[in-house]
């Protein structure tokens, strides 16, 4: 530690403190920010380093909610058999659960934000100006996907096989609120087009379109995951404090291990 004397700098503009006061963002955190800002505002301002407008918080808030929980999810699913194991490790069972945000589950939102950019930044600026417009560049990049063997993040849900319901909801959030923008267009267009080159009809996932969203709000998408960990830490903990009241780990772990067969090892 060094207490600036010795002529050290460690430039930052997030948080400081000193004996008699913590700084956050340039503010005073507890004139200026406790009872002030909501959690989600915070989360996005720490992030963009400016403070969200109200309807950039109702749309972000809205993603941090539809990814909280979506009921016994393998990452729920490992948080409790962690806590079974360790219940003297919280944050052990917490971690378990946010590693599993990957490809599959929670980290679409940032695939899906990623996918959405690229294609938009070939467009070099030069946006659609109608449905159709949008329909086409979608159909151009859902093809390219398929002709180079990728898959369209944010198609499709294990659940939800013909609507996820939380899609439309927050499509029409960010309407409201005057920021469906590009990424959510395209998306759109993509649920509208797909079907054409893949020959099945998908839902638009709510992870998808969580990162379309997001993108949209002008965060940066190489961080987009880490917002779905955030909303999902909140939705991990609920699942560990149900796990102490109505605990189903042990009924879980039995479950599995009664029912393994053994199988001789395949010679290849």
């Amino acid at each position: 530690m060094t207490d600036g004397t010795d002529g050290l700098s460690f430039p930052t503009s997030l948080g400081t403190s000193t004996a008699d006061q913590i700084k956050l963002l340039g503010q005073d955190l507890t004139a200026d920010l406790m009872g002030q800002v909501s959690f989600g505002e915070l989360a996005f301002w720490l992030v963009a380093l400016r403070r969200p407008t109200p309807s950039e918080t109702r749309v972000f808030e809205a993603v941090l909610v539809a990814l909280a929980d979506h009921g016994f999810t393998p990452t729920a699913i490992a948080a409790r058999v962690t806590y079974l194991s360790a219940p003297d490790s919280l944050q052990g069972a917490l971690a378990a659960g946010l590693l599993g945000g990957g490809s599959r589950f929670l980290g679409v939102t940032e695939d899906c934000g990623r996918y959405l950019h690229e294609v938009l930044s070939g467009l070099q600026g030069t946006l659609p100006s109608s449905d159709e417009g949008w329909d086409a560049v979608a159909l151009k990049a859902v093809r390219q996907s398929r002709e180079a063997g990728r898959f369209v993040p944010g198609l499709g849900h294990p659940v939800h096989k013909v609507t996820d319901p939380r899609t439309p909801v927050l499509i029409a959030i960010a309407e409201q609120e005057g920021l469906r923008g590009p990424h959510l267009r395209l998306f759109e267009a993509i649920g509208r087009v797909h079907e054409q080159v893949l020959g099945r009809r998908l839902p638009l996932n709510g992870a998808g379109v969580c990162g379309a969203a997001l993108a949209d709000l002008g965060l940066p998408v190489e961080l987009l995951r880490g917002f779905a960990l955030l909303a999902r830490a909140a939705g991990l903990l609920g699942q560990i404090a149900e796990e102490r009241r109505r605990p189903v780990g042990m009924d879980v772990y039995m479950t599995v291990d009664r029912n393994a067969v053994y199988v001789d090892p395949d010679p290849d």
